[in-house]
């Protein structure tokens, strides 16, 4: 238990590809926000992204100087967790297995999420506290059958914003004031990458991997052509790196209109650019197809239809996206924005307060 048994003081820390958001929650009340933006030209400076760790952890002390927050008083520090080997749902100690692996470059694939735990651990050895990562981004509840693909040596992955996910569906089962482990759930989180899962009872039995797989997105180039794809990647006029950036970074939006802001992309829309209403109208088609084949998988029952993210906070795109897909019959619940950050906080003070089981990640390492 920690030093305050009914105001737990957590410090959160999720490193992204350009920002390291950094809050202080007591409780459940935040204390603290921060979000520290990484140039570019910054970012060049680091072969890797391990390497980034001491500028980031820099970074961050100085935000907690400013704001005269001591890490002695911290209960505990939670981090953005990597993708380390397909792992269950819930909390995960930042322990020696992860760090190794995260250092010697074990991971699924290479995001900024990757700093989040040795992050939490440096900034907890301060405080002589734990340090935990909550929902990595390779949760694996899929089914058998929802990961095999007509090539056995490319199964679908279980990767996706399960941290979003999981804090989405907790908050739809409190508004229909029901279990969780009682509700069928379709989940979008609608961010610079989409993803959108199947919650059965409590479990993500399906969802796309946003960097591979599904709708076009802010960012994200989604499911492509694979033919045509092979062809790009075989025909010398880009390296790998390229081709990664363009389905991960710099793909969707991005590349058919030069923006992932869809506070610029309607007002386009308004002034008569057919180009950005035909971008937007393939991306709901896709998501309202997505979510078609996910009511495939619910086997036609869906309690709730439940949105996410930054994109959801667009009512207008919500509104348009709620016509296509109308004819499920299940309400929408719109939770705009990404609650990310108190995810994060809400999964260490339940391993606080012995509500949920803190796992190691070395049995799961092991397997892979």
């Amino acid at each position: 238990m920690g030093k305050n048994t009914d105001r737990e003081k957590i410090l959160v820390v999720n490193p992204g590809g350009t920002s390291t958001k950094i809050a202080v929650y007591r409780g459940e009340k935040s204390e603290l926000s921060e979000n520290v933006r990484h140039g570019a030209a910054e970012l060049a400076k680091f072969a890797r992204i391990y390497d980034q760790l001491d500028w980031r952890l820099e970074a961050t002390r100085a935000i907690l100087a400013r704001a005269e927050i001591s890490l002695r008083d911290l209960d505990a520090v939670v981090g953005r967790g990597a993708a380390l080997a397909p792992v269950p749902s819930g909390v995960f100690a930042v322990d020696a297995a992860m760090l190794d692996a995260i250092r010697s470059g074990r991971v699924i694939v290479h995001h900024a999420s990757e700093l989040g735990a040795p992050m939490a651990h440096a900034l907890a050895a301060d405080s002589r506290c734990p340090a935990y990562v909550v929902d990595p981004v390779s949760v694996d509840e899929m089914l058998p059958e929802a990961k095999l693909t007509g090539l056995p040596q490319v199964p679908r992955r279980s990767l996706g914003h399960a941290l979003s996910v999981k804090a989405a569906s907790r908050h739809a089962a409190a508004q229909l004031k029901r279990p969780l482990s009682e509700l069928d759930l379709i989940v979008a989180h609608l961010g610079s990458g989409i993803t959108l899962a199947a919650q059965r009872r409590g479990r993500e039995v399906d969802h796309n991997d946003p960097t591979a797989t599904g709708p076009m997105a802010p960012t994200r180039a989604g499911g492509i052509p694979s033919l045509d794809l092979a062809r790009l990647c075989f025909s010398g006029a880009k390296s790998f790196e390229e081709v990664e950036r363009l389905l991960v970074s710099n793909g969707g939006w991005k590349a058919h209109l030069g923006t992932d802001d869809i506070r610029e992309i309607y007002p386009r829309i308004d002034a008569g650019d057919a180009k950005a209403r035909l971008v937007i109208d393939a991306t709901l088609l896709q998501i309202a197809k997505e979510m078609g084949g996910l009511l495939a998988v619910l086997r036609g029952h869906v309690d709730a239809i439940v949105l996410t993210g930054g994109v959801a906070r667009s009512e207008r795109f919500v509104k348009e996206l709620e016509e296509r897909v109308a004819w499920i019959g299940a309400p929408f619940i719109v939770i705009p924005g990404e609650d990310e950050m108190l995810a994060l906080a809400g999964g260490a003070l339940r391993a606080l307060r012995g509500e949920a089981e803190v796992m190691s990640v070395g049995p799961y390492l092991k397997l892979t």
